[in-house]
């Protein structure tokens, strides 16, 4: 009578999840996607929030607690499109337009 009452609760078990082997295969969705401004898998689809950048918040998610994560983001980190050509643009006083005068070697 004994092993027919213990037969009857595995069969009649409520089916609830453990922390082990059958939980691990219920990890299917993601909850995050990448982002359009960082680039980073941090834009969480249903908050619409970038984890890393805050994005769509217009100022950028920084803090000093991570000097590191700063660092990583900071000017110089990219191409500098634009900001690599401003010293030299600057020594010349940002001229436009013009042809630089020849200079001659002398003998």
């Amino acid at each position: 009578k004994s092993t027919v009452s213990v037969l009857n609760w595995f069969v009649r078990a409520p089916n609830t999840m453990t922390k082990g082997t059958t939980s691990r295969g219920e990890r299917g969705h993601h909850s995050h996607t990448l982002c359009r401004r960082c680039g980073k898998r941090a834009f969480h689809t249903r908050l619409l929030r970038c984890a890393s950048c805050s994005f769509p918040n217009p100022r950028q998610r920084r803090y000093h607690w991570s000097v590191q994560a700063i660092r990583r983001r900071t000017t110089g980190s990219g191409r500098m499109r634009f900001l690599k050509n401003v010293d030299r643009r600057a020594k010349n006083g940002f001229r436009e337009g013009t042809v630089a005068t020849r200079q001659v070697k002398s003998a």
